[in-house]
């Protein structure tokens, strides 16, 4: 049922994951809703753009461009505090070999599996460290994101498909680290250190999971049993799971509260490659 040379991408499992209907209505039948994710509309926009602008800027200083030049595109205040944060973080960065916006993919059963890193680092031989930014204004525990698909599959891609950034030797798990840094909260990384045992794993569990995926035929598709999920997805009202889009002064309010990200709107999946 899956679209020819379909490529599976951490963003589509999460969506499996999350609502296997939502995942045959964006990725199968290719279904585009036109309704909110969230309100006030503006400031979901807002910072939306303003997200894509930070991943841009940071996408243009790896590459080199001079800092005076970007920084004299920022005007609003919000950016440019996530701006210079990065700027003293990425400083620590120099010396090492950097791919930004690098694309890797791999075989996966008898489809790819395919992910693009916002940055990743290469300091010495056999050692690679992969950045992603967030731009979320609250970050969740780290709990939450070690059960995040993005955690397991990236680190995952890149023992499988980045030898040629290796000197033609694969990475081995021990030697990958994948850090998640919050513009918002520059201080408070959140790393996680790949295993051989966590690898072998997700061997099993991603080939698992594509298998059953692919053996599903139309119908099979259920919808999510934690309606908390539906109030922040497009898909609300064609699944008769609400006409109001959530706010953005509730979803802050429940993240404050601790609530957890996996049920809400995540800003940060718009620097995602759509496959």
């Amino acid at each position: 049922m899956l679209p020819e040379n379909f490529q599976f991408s951490q963003a589509s499992l999460q969506d499996f994951a999350d609502c296997r209907r939502r995942f045959e209505l964006r990725y199968i039948r290719q279904l585009a809703w036109p309704a909110l994710e969230s309100q006030p509309a503006l400031e979901s926009e807002r910072r939306m753009q303003q997200g894509e602008r930070f991943h841009l800027l940071a996408h243009q200083y790896l590459l080199g461009l001079p800092v005076e030049q970007l920084t004299s595109t920022i005007q609003e205040a919000e950016l440019a505090a996530w701006w210079q944060a990065f700027l003293s973080f990425a400083s620590g960065l120099a010396g090492s070999a950097r791919y930004p916006e690098l694309t890797l993919s791999t075989p996966l059963g008898n489809t790819r599996l395919v992910g693009k890193y916002d940055l990743l680092v290469v300091p010495a031989p056999g050692r690679a460290q992969i950045f992603d930014w967030k731009t979320s204004p609250h970050k969740p525990r780290g709990e939450q994101l070690a059960r995040r698909w993005q955690t397991r599959v990236y680190p995952y891609l890149l023992v499988k498909a980045g030898a040629h950034l290796n000197g033609g030797k694969p990475f081995l798990p021990e030697g990958v680290q994948m850090t998640y840094w919050y513009a918002s909260h520059p201080g408070q990384a959140e790393q996680f250190n790949y295993t051989d045992q966590q690898f072998r794993q997700d061997v099993i569990d991603l080939e698992a999971l594509i298998a059953t995926i692919q053996a599903l035929r139309e119908g099979e598709f259920p919808l999510t049993s934690d309606e908390r999920r539906c109030t922040y997805c497009v898909y609300r009202s064609l699944c008769a799971r609400g006409v109001q889009a959530g706010s953005l002064d509730a979803l802050e309010a429940d993240l404050e509260a601790g609530e957890s990200l996996e049920l809400k709107l995540d800003f940060d999946q718009i620097a995602e490659i759509e496959f």
